[in-house]
């Protein structure tokens, strides 16, 4: 879970954040089980600013994370409460989808004629200039870090055997990652050929910063299908 920033931090309530902000990194306290019945589960988690979050985010929040597991579907719910008496709460927000497929083979639709902006550009230019994607079907056979903006919200990522449904609401962007060789070596925490595993395609809100009032309560939401029951294995 990325909060409150995606990417190196470029808020000025952010400057004292690392890569993707804190949410990923710490520790979410239980908060109950929501529905437990013959179909499905659902638990939630919830993280309020601690000692050690405050030292570096002064911005007072509530988030509560809902995960629903049925039998071929996961589902999340990302609340984001803005806690203060005043002050606009400014973040960023995306899901860490990691996704077990072969990635030489995924496809990834439907992304054409989205704008999008490609990171792996060698030059700042290059990466803050959008892009139309021309593409029927997104690969990743090359490496890959790209931010879709006003996305469609349904997408389809799929692969001989296998795929799942990705369903978004009040996500704007989509992002698509796979470090191939060529970056993938360069991560500390890479094992040999990982990036021949998996695909990151994850909804979020990134391009500028989501905006809640004092007292107001933002949501982000996902659902990932099973489209393909014979791959429930890369799952």
């Amino acid at each position: 879970m990325v909060f409150p920033c995606f990417g190196p931090p470029t808020h000025p309530e952010h400057v004292k954040l690392g890569q993707h902000g804190f949410g990923r990194n710490e520790i979410w306290k239980w908060d109950g089980v929501v529905m437990d019945d013959d179909t499905s589960v659902s638990v939630r988690l919830t993280l309020e600013p601690t000692e050690k979050i405050a030292a570096v985010y002064a911005r007072p929040f509530k988030l509560s994370y809902v995960l629903t597991l049925a039998e071929h579907q996961l589902s999340t719910n990302l609340h984001v409460k803005n806690t203060s008496t005043s002050g606009v709460l400014e973040f960023q927000a995306l899901f860490h989808n990691y996704i077990r497929a072969p990635s030489k083979d995924v496809l990834i639709t439907p992304l054409q004629h989205t704008s999008y902006y490609d990171k792996t550009e060698s030059t700042e230019e290059g990466r803050i200039t959008a892009k139309v994607e021309t593409r029927a079907s997104v690969d990743v056979e090359q490496f890959t870090d790209s931010v879709y903006d006003d996305v469609p919200q349904t997408y389809q990522v799929t692969w001989p055997g296998g795929g799942v449904e990705l369903r978004s609401t009040n996500l704007k962007n989509l992002v698509v990652w796979n470090p191939q060789a060529e970056a993938g070596r360069k991560i500390g925490d890479m094992e040999e050929g990982g990036w021949e595993r998996f695909v990151c395609v994850e909804p979020g809100f990134v391009r500028g910063f989501e905006k809640v009032e004092p007292g107001k309560t933002w949501i982000g939401h996902q659902v990932l299908s099973v489209i393909h029951e014979e791959s429930l294995s890369p799952l």
